[in-house]
């Protein structure tokens, strides 16, 4: 298919842990004074996992979905009670491998496109077994 590999992670939401947010909007340009107070604290389960029980976490392995934002080594957030449609991306279970792609049609059947000029869509016939695990949420990034 492609050199993508996917590693599974169930999500934890048991723990929370409220992070301190700053109330204001880092600028990326020139720097400014910072403000003297915070906002409501963060707990990263609650913004980033809206349904724990359909939710899980994706390593990616690969450079398929580099144009996209999604890099080797990027976490991706992935809900199973997101509606799969055209445009989304999406973890996908073909020919007896998981892959990330953007859904789109061709005819009756889906076309899962890479994002990167290097790899081909993959064409699923409208005979072939496609199984849409959930849609990508979110990708965390590793800078570090």
């Amino acid at each position: 298919m492609d050199d993508l590999k996917l590693t599974i992670l169930a999500a934890d939401t048991s723990s929370h842990e409220e992070l301190p947010v700053a109330g204001a909007t880092v600028k990326a340009g020139f720097p400014s004074p910072a403000d003297d107070f915070l906002e409501q604290p963060l707990d990263l389960n609650r913004a980033l996992i809206p349904n724990p029980a359909a939710t899980f976490f994706v390593r990616v392995e690969g450079d398929s979905m580099r144009d996209a934002g999604i890099d080797d080594g990027d976490l991706l957030i992935v809900d199973r009670s997101v509606e799969p449609a055209v445009g989304k991306i999406a973890i996908c279970f073909v020919a007896g491998e998981f892959t990330v792609k953007r859904l789109a049609r061709e005819g009756n059947g889906w076309l899962l496109l890479p994002s990167n000029p290097k790899y081909r869509p993959i064409r699923i016939a409208e005979e072939e077994q496609l199984v849409i695990w959930g849609v990508v949420t979110y990708v965390i990034k590793a800078l570090a």
